[in-house]
């Protein structure tokens, strides 16, 4: 029975996880990660798959040392495949699996290689991402394309609501290649890279709306990182940090660089909170906070009367 070595972690992981399985390959041993302290687990667990499956189990801090290493040879797989694992795997772990070593990435490669392609996708304004199958090498998200599938993003779709659509497209991928790789049909597409295609991690700062941004952007950052899932996005005015949520774009700006100085207003009118942005546009806040306690207009009015807050920076 053809066999594969399995590091995964999050919804991606748990599902393509069950689609090898599905394809009748024996998996081992699968790695993956601890839940890290404070990190909202809003995603399901490769541990808890793997054990409910009898499969060993091991969460180690560096996947590239020996006894990672050792345990990982020990395994003989024919495969290794990577799922949304979070840690790049050095060229001696791929080694380890004689028909090839393969990584599901959440983007339509070349484009957003790197980390958190979903976000970036959503903040950057694009109407389409997916997932793809690719040959794992020495450089991330970097060799051959082995299958990919689009999905969708929606003007005001968020974060969560696409990875769900990438995940299921994850899962499909890996149950459509899985037998093809084992099988030795499949026909693997080399990528064409370009400058500009990698994106790096994020950080809750990165949340930060820029005082200057345009209406359609600050939505685009706003929907990016909406919580629970993500840290949210945010400014401060008058001491306060204020969390937007959700917003809505009921008005588009006209494009044109903001004059020198300018920055959005954040108001509440006709029972409703309002961003007036820099460029002209006007979103609806539909989700607030105020420092961390739920925003409306009313409490907004009884805090700030009719004031048209601006960011301190």
């Amino acid at each position: 029975m053809t066999r594969a070595l399995v590091f995964a972690y999050h919804d991606v992981g748990v599902r393509c996880l069950q689609a090898v399985l599905e394809a009748g390959v024996e998996v081992p041993l699968v790695v993956t990660h601890r839940d890290q302290p404070g990190e909202a687990i809003w995603f399901a667990s490769v541990a808890e798959l793997a054990r409910s499956r009898g499969i060993a189990c091991i969460t180690p801090d560096d996947p590239n040392s020996d006894d990672v290493l050792a345990a990982c040879r020990a395994a003989a797989p024919d495969f290794l495949f990577s799922f949304y694992y979070r840690r790049m795997l050095g060229t001696a772990l791929l080694a380890l699996a004689p028909r090839g070593a393969f990584n599901l990435h959440g983007s339509l490669l070349p484009h957003y290689r790197g980390r958190a392609p979903v976000n970036w996708a959503i903040l950057n304004g694009e109407r389409q991402t997916g997932a793809t199958l690719h040959v794992m090498d020495a450089k991330p998200d970097h060799g051959a394309i082995v299958d990919q599938e689009a999905v969708t993003i929606g003007a005001d779709d968020t974060a969560r609501q696409v990875f769900d659509r990438v995940t299921e497209a994850a899962a499909r991928v890996v149950a459509r290649s899985v037998p093809r790789l084992v099988a030795g049909s499949a026909v693997l597409r080399p990528q064409q890279h370009v400058g500009g295609q990698y994106f790096g991690g994020r950080k809750p700062e990165d949340g930060r709306l820029g005082a200057d941004w345009p209406a359609r952007r600050l939505h685009d950052l706003v929907r990016a990182v909406a919580p629970p899932e993500y840290p949210g996005a945010f400014f401060d005015a008058e001491g306060v940090r204020i969390g937007v949520s959700r917003t809505h774009v009921v008005r588009d700006g006209d494009g044109r660089p903001a004059a020198a100085g300018a920055r959005f207003t954040f108001f509440a009118r006709d029972g409703a909170l309002w961003i007036g942005a820099a460029d002209g546009g006007v979103l609806q806040v539909l989700q607030a906070t105020a420092g961390g306690a739920p925003l409306d207009a009313a409490a907004f009015v009884a805090r700030w009367r009719d004031a048209r807050l601006q960011p301190d920076r």
